[in-house]
């Protein structure tokens, strides 16, 4: 049986993403003095890669800061609330925020390509 590529690269509908729980992956992350999360992410997955970094006395890691709205989500992603609590969440802290269901669906699918969460 052919899958429709369209089919197989669909995005979400707004109910499905609302279901979703997401959860953080494994990585070291904390709170600036301003309240916003920076997360340490690995520059490379491949040996040769972080070998490189090495022979080149580079930082095998960079540091990803969120704004407000992203450091609510990611806070927020610990696999028990679903993405629709966290949108309540967001909803609540950041009353006057525009589309912010918009703004939660399109990061939530961004951490998810970078591997950044699971759900």
């Amino acid at each position: 049986m052919l899958i429709n590529k369209s089919e197989k690269y669909r995005l979400p509908t707004r109910e499905e993403m609302l279901s979703y729980n997401p959860k953080r992956g494994d990585f070291e992350w904390s709170v600036n003095s301003e309240g916003l999360i920076e997360i340490k992410v690995q520059k490379f997955k491949s040996k040769t890669g972080n070998s490189l970094c090495k022979l080149i006395k580079k930082d095998p890691y960079f540091t990803a800061k969120f704004d407000i709205v992203g450091s609510i989500v990611w806070k927020n992603c610990d696999g028990k609330k679903k993405v629709g609590d966290i949108l309540k969440i967001l909803q609540k802290e950041l009353p006057n925020e525009k589309n912010i269901d918009q703004r939660l669906f399109l990061f939530i699918q961004q951490l998810r390509n970078l591997n950044y969460i699971l759900y």
